[in-house]
């Protein structure tokens, strides 16, 4: 992957730690969020799996630093610097907490300790990295949430901000609780389950509805779903009805949801199609959702687009990365900010999870050690001197972690709605807070 897809300052700070001979400095940073987005009680970390990708493969090539050279900015960098660039690889330890847990402000996702320069380097793509799935993953929570049982998929490619961006939300939505995705590049790169069937086009192509139908299911057999509402949606019920199996069931794409879904569910049934599935879709949004599954329509599936590929609501994450520690010359000196709401707390950090709230500490505590709880340390090594530490979950393992960790918090953070101020408890140990009040300045 080209270290070059980073941002300038990035790189002005490592030509200048190679000038100030910082650059053998080892710096441990922090990727998490100050605060949740709108309407999240909590955030699903994921993007894990592409950050570590991205640092195994980290590397410039000539012609990208020839670009730097020739930049104006570089014009009094170090020889020393260029040279470091053209044989930088990532050689640092990353600690991570697993794809598919629920995090809060405060707590980090990504811890990691290397050289400052290639610490330093790797700021932007980790934040991108991170960022975009999580918020994704933690919208993804929500829809399988509003909808109550019935089965949300991704569908969400063609609106997102780009390809690229609509095959990593399908895999982060997933993740985060969908049955699966219309991505199929997703499909196949990640083993997610993919649907869909036809477009509007594919019956507008035939000259009569009845004829798309028969030869869609002529093709699909058991997989057919008929998008019903290209002309009428009654009518389009009635001839899929009429076809009969093989049939998974049909698609309404527009129109009042909820009472659409109601005459389509009877005229199936009467046609003695009771296991036909009914799926809706069309700028399907969370409150729609949510109205739809109070309503008690009678849906399977729902196909959801825009609103979860881009996480309508709340659509960044505002994740931040922050140098904690850094050791020179044999002299570790821990790291913090006190800026006006951007402070930070200084040292490296665990997460200690018990069943019902969270601690965080400092890295080498052993909070709930030997006590017979079922605390749970989140961050692991994921990464050891720049070789990934084991096989990485899966997709689908990261997303039965999700529906396990979720289902485990408390029923307020699990709502839909607003949690009782504070939110979900997390504290910071009496050794940090120590360690805070030592390195004021």
């Amino acid at each position: 992957m080209s270290a070059l897809l980073t941002d300038l300052y990035e790189l002005t700070m490592a030509a200048g730690f190679v000038a100030a001979g910082k650059h053998r400095d080892t710096a441990t940073f922090e990727l998490f969020a100050r605060r949740l987005p709108p309407n999240r009680n909590f955030l699903l970390a994921a993007g894990l799996a592409q950050a570590l990708d991205y640092l195994a493969t980290l590397r410039f090539t000539s012609e990208e630093i020839g670009y730097l050279r020739e930049l104006p900015q570089f014009a009094r960098a170090p020889e020393e610097f260029f040279s470091l660039l053209a044989t930088l690889r990532f050689t640092g330890d990353v600690f991570a907490v697993p794809e598919g847990t629920p995090v809060f402000p405060g707590e980090p996702l990504l811890t990691v300790r290397a050289p400052l320069v290639e610490a330093q380097i790797v700021e932007t793509y980790l934040l991108a990295s991170i960022s975009f799935q999580t918020m994704i993953a933690s919208k993804a929570a929500r829809l399988a949430a509003a909808a109550e049982g019935r089965s949300v998929i991704e569908f969400g490619t063609r609106r997102a901000h780009s390809p690229a961006a609509g095959t990593l939300a399908a895999r982060a939505a997933y993740i985060g609780g969908c049955l699966g995705t219309s991505n199929t590049q997703a499909g196949f790169q990640f083993g997610i389950p993919v649907y869909g069937t036809a477009a509007h086009s594919w019956v507008q192509s035939f000259p009569r509805e009845e004829d798309a139908f028969g030869a869609l299911q002529s093709l699909l057999g058991e997989s057919t779903v008929h998008l019903i509402d290209t002309y009428n949606t009654h009518e389009g019920a009635r001839r899929a009805a009429r076809l009969g199996a093989p049939l998974w069931g049909v698609r309404i794409d527009s129109g009042d949801l909820l009472a659409l879904s109601r005459e389509v569910r009877a005229i199936l049934d009467a046609a003695g199609l009771p296991a036909a599935k009914i799926m809706v879709s069309g700028d399907l949004t969370e409150e729609r959702v949510r109205a739809l599954a109070a309503a008690n329509a009678p849906i399977d599936a729902l196909g959801v687009g825009t609103d979860l590929a881009t996480s309508g609501d709340a659509p960044n994450l505002g994740a931040v990365y922050k140098l904690v520690e850094i050791k020179s010359s044999g002299e570790n000196r821990p790291t913090f900010k006190r800026s006006a709401e951007k402070a930070t707390l200084p040292g490296a950090k665990q997460v200690f999870r018990y069943e019902d709230r969270d601690v965080i500490g400092c890295s080498w505590e052993c909070i709930g050690c030997g006590d017979n709880s079922s605390v749970q340390a989140l961050l692991s090594p994921v990464m050891i001197q720049g070789e990934i530490a084991g096989r990485l979950p899966s997709a689908a393992e990261a997303r039965a972690r999700a529906t396990a960790s979720i289902a485990a918090l408390p029923a307020a953070i699990r709502s839909l709605d607003p949690p009782p101020e504070p939110g979900y408890p997390v504290t910071i140990s009496p050794a940090l807070r120590e360690l805070e009040e030592g390195t004021r300045v």
